[in-house]
């Protein structure tokens, strides 16, 4: 019996070995259980999408069957999309929410399911609880995989297009094709081929297009939208001859994450990012109001947030409480260290479509390009600079009294600098008298320990990661 839990955005597993239709069908019986509770007496309807990945498409339509057994109305995607595009449909569509057959960033042999809400963000905490206790309780019923659907036809919708156009009318796509950028998107195999490269070379703009076919195997590349894998966008923006206005894109499985590179082939941090987004939305948009960040993102969004007089809400990490906080604050934009982002006016949800395409009209409306941007910021801010390290340990209890340890008797220094901050919210995070930090937190239900550093020289990130290691291990000051 496969032990399914839910983590903060859905659940995975190696195709085959637990991630199998019959899990799949009762993930999906649990889903739809829960979402009938939720809305009474109403049959709600729900969506069901997938991205490229082997099997989604099969995977999919075992869900949607499995739902309509349990008396919902479901509609199953045209074609893969874009997760945040199913995110859309379910507020365009006032569906109940909608099942999501993805892995996200994880390697090629994996397979997953998320659930997006009624709102369009990430299912609370207290829904994914209901459905793992709902999983158990069908674990524990007799085997029954014959689901009468005879009295529920499987509907069909199209998640792609009418996203692409709200995007449309959030963003001037035509000042951003009539600026003379050029772009290189790199979809990595996932569920933006084709999509935002159609619309930006329909407006006029320049546009290269890397790994954008159908390969499950991901071609050996992992989908995640971070330096170690971004190697080809990278050399092709820095080796694209002309005008500096050039910039990169890089998105991972289902199109949830973005990192963008700057005319030089250098990765913009998703701490930058969010503070250009900061500054963007406030300066060239006129928007106000809250900034919520997760407590792993760095220094810059406080000191840009601080400049312009908003106030700043930090959460855990998790793009759901970015979500819930967004709501209960009316944010003008939420960020997270992992590359996802979400703009107030659109879905709480993370949507790179609508961020690369803020940031292209950021360097359309000031002729600046990416990379200046980041330095008039950092000259005013000053300079930070940001790496992780994962640490596996022996055992979850030796993650775990790492974190706890530190968190008990935090220490009154770091490599010679005094502690000015100690927040717990999420493991442990020790900000120094200079505002650089380290932090250490456990990561989902693998003996992993996450450790963050941010400062001004990357010398310095260098010797903080080495002393959460060495703190973790058993050793430091």
């Amino acid at each position: 019996m496969t032990d399914i839990r839910f983590g903060t955005d859905g659940w995975r597993g190696i195709i085959a070995e637990d991630f199998t239709f019959a899990n799949v069908r009762l993930v999906a019986q649990a889903i739809a259980r829960r979402v009938r509770a939720e809305v009474g007496g109403r049959t709600p309807h729900v969506l069901v999408g997938h991205d490229t990945r082997f099997l989604s498409r099969e995977f999919a339509r075992a869900a949607a069957e499995a739902m309509a057994g349990e008396g919902v109305q479901v509609s199953l995607t045209a074609a893969f999309a874009p997760t945040p595009a199913f995110s859309y449909a379910v507020v365009r569509l006032r569906a109940a929410g909608a099942v999501v057959i993805t892995a996200s960033h994880n390697p090629a042999e994996y397979n997953g399911v998320k659930f997006k809400s009624g709102f369009g963000g990430s299912a609370p905490v207290a829904f994914t609880r209901g459905v793992e206790e709902e999983i158990r309780r069908l674990q524990r019923e007799p085997p029954n995989f014959q689901f009468p659907i005879s009295n529920f036809q499987i509907g069909s919708f199209d998640a792609r297009e009418p996203w692409l156009d709200r995007l449309e009318e959030l963003v001037d796509v035509a000042r951003i094709g009539r600026s003379g950028i050029r772009v290189a998107l790199d979809v990595m195999y996932g569920a933006g081929q084709g999509l935002l490269a159609g619309r930006l070379r329909r407006a006029g703009a320049t546009v290269r297009e890397l790994h954008g076919e159908i390969n499950p195997g991901f071609g050996g590349l992992h989908p995640e939208p971070i330096p170690a894998y971004m190697g080809a966008l990278m050399d092709c923006v820095k080796g694209w001859e002309g005008s500096a206005l050039r910039v990169g894109f890089a998105f991972d499985g289902d199109s949830d994450r973005v990192a963008p590179v700057d005319e030089d082939g250098i990765v913009v941090t998703p701490h930058q990012t969010l503070a250009l987004l900061v500054r963007h939305l406030v300066q060239q948009r006129g928007m106000r109001g809250a900034v919520v960040k997760s407590v792993n993102i760095g220094h810059l969004v406080d000191a840009e947030v601080e400049a312009l007089g908003l106030p700043l809400v930090v959460t855990p990490v998790g793009f759901k409480f970015i979500a819930e906080a967004m709501r209960k604050h009316d944010a003008v934009v939420g960020g997270e260290e992992s590359g996802g982002f979400a703009v107030r006016g659109h879905i709480p949800e993370r949507d790179p479509g609508l961020i690369s395409l803020l940031l292209l009209e950021c360097m359309a409306m000031t002729g600046k390009s990416l990379g200046t941007l980041v330095r008039e910021m950092e000259a005013q801010h000053g300079p930070r600079r940001y790496d992780r390290l994962d640490l596996r340990l022996p055992s979850l209890e030796a993650r775990d009294h790492v974190v706890a340890a530190i968190e008990g008797s935090p220490p009154d220094q770091v490599l010679s600098l005094p502690v000015r901050q100690v927040e717990t919210m999420d493991g442990v995070k020790l900000t120094r008298a200079d505002h650089s930090w380290v932090m250490l937190r456990a990561s989902g239900t693998e003996p992993l320990l996450r450790i963050y550093a941010e400062a001004p020289t990357e010398n310095e990130v260098n010797a903080l990661l080495a002393w959460g290691r060495a703190m973790a291990l058993g050793g430091g000051d």
